[in-house]
């Protein structure tokens, strides 16, 4: 692996947790954030500025990212999930713009420069991050953590009672099930697992500015989802590589990276209802059957 190629990977892994996290949210849970963005820039500028401020080491760093975005989506959690549907989608939306002009006005988030030059450092006093190899199987390590993790949660009788909130919310409810309960600790385990991939990636690219807060960012997550298969385990991860490697090959076509990307996204939409997992998914169980 030389050059470029394994940051391009870890920015896809990173990534890739991000809009694994959200699809539990949205895809297990039924529930549409707008705001996800605040949970990868909180852990992005907590976690750098935990390493370059207070010196804290890199797995510090990360935890402690990974900490605030969790009291953060406890707290907007409480506040969303009181109501449903377009209500709930544009309460986050309203909290994530209010984060955004936070970060944009507060000091130590650096405002339109953020914080540059965040150190690796040495992960557990012996991985040196400085080198690329080492830092891209720490990214790797992380991901497959959080995606197992992801995938433990869905398929446990919690994740189950979750789907059956998502499919029918009052038959839930009626055998006992308190589904605000249920859907307040899936919205915080998305927020969570959301910060560790900001912190992670504020890590890898030693920056945390305000692109990760800005509610695009919180667009392009449903656009990962939706194109690799809400609902499925690995959709998010291929949703979110595809995308990835879109704006990487068509960087240098500047605003037009948007227009292909929105093109594509509305040829899924009409094509893949499914998403390219759950597609690819239907078609061979119809092959089996």
């Amino acid at each position: 692996m030389g050059g470029v190629y394994p940051v391009f990977i870890m920015k896809a892994l990173c990534f890739a947790l991000f809009a694994c996290a959200f699809n539990l949210l949205i895809g297990f849970g039924g529930l549409l954030s707008f705001g996800h963005a605040m949970f990868l820039g909180t852990a992005g500028y907590v976690s750098a500025h935990a390493a370059k401020v207070w010196g804290l080491p890199p797995e510090v760093a990360i935890l402690a990212g990974t900490l605030a975005s969790t009291a953060l989506g406890a707290l907007t959690g409480a506040l969303a999930i009181r109501r449903q549907g377009i209500y709930f989608a544009m309460i986050t939306l309203a909290m994530a713009q209010m984060i955004f002009f936070f970060y944009l006005q507060t000091p130590f988030t650096g405002g339109e420069d953020g914080i540059q030059s965040v150190p690796r450092g040495r992960m557990f006093g012996v991985l040196d991050l400085s080198n690329v190899l080492v830092m891209y199987y720490v990214v790797l390590a992380i991901f497959l953590a959080g995606f197992l993790a992801i995938r433990r949660i869905i398929h446990s009788p919690f994740g189950q009672v979750l789907k059956a909130i998502r499919e029918n919310e009052p038959r839930a409810i009626s055998l006992g099930y308190d589904a605000d309960r249920y859907k307040l600790i899936a919205f915080v385990l998305s927020a969570a697992l959301s910060g560790v991939a900001g912190a992670t990636k504020a890590i890898v690219f030693q920056l945390a500015s305000l692109t990760d807060v800005q509610w695009q960012m919180s667009g392009e997550v449903v656009l990962m989802t939706l194109l690799g298969g809400m609902g499925t385990v690995f959709g998010p991860v291929v949703g979110a590589f595809t995308i990835i490697s879109l704006e990487h090959f068509l960087a240098d076509r500047g605003q037009w990276v948007t227009v292909i990307t929105g093109a594509i996204f509305v040829v899924c939409v009409l094509a893949f209802r499914r998403g390219i997992v759950g597609e690819l998914a239907a078609w061979w169980a119809k092959r089996r059957g």
